[in-house]
């Protein structure tokens, strides 16, 4: 007996795998927040948790209204999620069918493609110039199937993004039917004067979202949240399609509690700006290739010779106690992605590196 069979398009999809970590050593593989979250955060999460009995918030207002508060925008045109993972399942259900396709810059976040697949999508990847997004190359692979251009910007993982010109001709050149997806996980990391998240957009037009998540620089990733911000009608559709509970209560009040603590994001964006600098600095001083990165993770490409590839990398980090993240799945077969992590922890990662450049 065989059993239920899936539809054959969810056979073809290789599950997602996050970072691995070590049983003991450090875990650089996930992009986490070295300094953990805020303890504003943890302690609205244990209040929360003695009422564990009662179900959440559905709408989750109390947290839209939060966010609105903290972006000055508008919480009916908010819609909250489990990371914004969930989000971009959701856009997948409410927009995708088989025989559409979305755009995506050649080493996009590999999530997109996944939404692709389970909808019977396709999924088409526009080449990119030094690792960064190409406006005209995605835009030259628009046809009449297109019905989502996702825009991670900054890029995991290539650390790089395009500036807010570039993301409103890249939306200019797009058919008012077609959803443009501003993917900001990284969004608080960037410091440079040129970029935009895409809120005033998503405001504006009527074909633009723009996603956040609380995993990154509000260190939230074990909760999983997250929210998009876009026209009425979008956020009406992933409504109806969303769980009646997908957020849970102890993750909408940690939530919250982690808005109002500037004092940790700040602390959190000087931590990784100086660790960031520092570790790129050391890593090419001793020769190996590192690209310029406005997130919390830096992207290195190794030498194509026996002993000095990604893998022997990886291998020797490994023994060392050290796991970041294999670049495999994003077509980047001799690169590394370095989380950045506590200053004790990046003291040991470039004693690690600067063993590695001299053996052999």
């Amino acid at each position: 007996m065989t059993g239920p069979k899936p539809l054959s398009n969810i056979l073809e999809i290789t599950p997602y795998k996050g970072g691995q970590k070590l049983d003991h050593g450090w875990k650089l593989s996930s992009n986490e927040n070295p300094l953990g979250c805020s303890p504003a955060a943890r302690e609205a999460l244990a209040r929360a948790a003695e009422h564990l009995e009662l179900y959440p918030d559905g709408s989750a207002l109390k947290l839209r209204e939060a966010i609105g508060k903290k972006y000055g925008l508008d919480p009916d045109r908010i819609v909250c999620g489990a990371g914004s993972d969930e989000i971009f399942q959701l856009l997948g259900r409410a927009y995708l069918q088989p025989g559409d396709e979305i755009i995506q810059s050649a080493h996009g976040f590999l999530v997109y493609r996944l939404v692709a697949q389970q909808s019977g999508a396709a999924c088409i990847s526009a080449p990119e110039k030094d690792l960064t997004a190409d406006v005209d190359a995605m835009l030259e692979r628009v046809t009449d199937k297109t019905k989502i251009v996702f825009l991670a910007n900054p890029n995991n993982p290539t650390g790089s993004y395009i500036p807010y010109e570039e993301v409103k001709r890249l939306h200019k050149g797009l058919r008012e039917d077609i959803l443009l997806v501003l993917d900001g996980a990284y969004a608080e990391y960037v410091r440079a004067n040129d970029y935009a998240a895409g809120m005033e957009m998503a405001g504006e037009e009527p074909n633009v979202l723009v996603t956040r998540t609380f995993s990154k620089i509000h260190g939230l990733a074990g909760l999983r949240l997250g929210w998009a911000y876009g026209p009425e009608s979008v956020i009406d559709a992933v409504h109806r399609v969303r769980g009646p509970f997908n957020v849970t209560s102890v993750a909408q009040a940690a939530g919250i509690a982690a808005l109002s603590d500037d004092a940790f994001v700040t602390r959190s964006v000087e931590h990784n700006n100086d660790e960031l600098e520092r570790l790129k600095s050391a890593l090419e001083t001793m020769g190996f290739k590192v690209y310029p990165s406005v997130g919390n993770f830096l992207l290195i490409e190794f030498e194509d010779r026996d002993g000095k590839r990604a893998e022997d990398a990886d291998g020797f980090l490994r023994s060392r106690g050290i796991v970041i993240r294999d670049m495999k799945a994003y077509g980047l077969a001799n690169y590394l992605r370095l989380s950045i992590g506590t200053s004790e922890a990046n003291d040991d990662v470039l004693e690690a590196f600067s063993t590695f450049s001299k053996a052999g």
